[in-house]
């Protein structure tokens, strides 16, 4: 299911994957089969998500990123590659034969 509300410009969803209203998915992007792509969620052109995938809304993927089957992104996580960043750096290999890029991991701070 494409919401009508999205901007699904890619033709490489896979079977039984839903993407949820106000998403906006680029022309190469490729989704997997049985993925829920939750609301406010920007895929760019180079992005590979894998089968099996929630992703949770105001999620951010850009170019070169790949995510494996059978994961789960949280609400709001923002992976970029600044090398300027002020938050601490991990090698994250996001899929088994992509290369590793460093990125910062920024995530909403709660206060209770």
């Amino acid at each position: 299911m494409i919401h009508r509300l999205s901007d699904v410009q890619s033709s490489n969803i896979g079977k039984n994957t839903n993407i949820w209203q106000y998403c906006v998915v680029l022309p190469n992007a490729v989704i997997g089969n049985n993925c829920n792509i939750n609301a406010n969620v920007f895929i760019e052109n180079d992005v590979i998500i894998g089968d099996n995938v929630t992703i949770k809304s105001g999620v951010q993927l850009w170019d070169g990123i790949r995510i494996e089957d059978n994961v789960f992104i949280g609400p709001n996580v923002t992976f970029t590659a600044s090398a300027k960043a002020s938050t601490p750096f991990f090698n994250l290999s996001l899929a088994s034969n992509s290369k590793k890029i460093s990125f910062a991991i920024i995530s909403p701070i709660v206060f209770l």
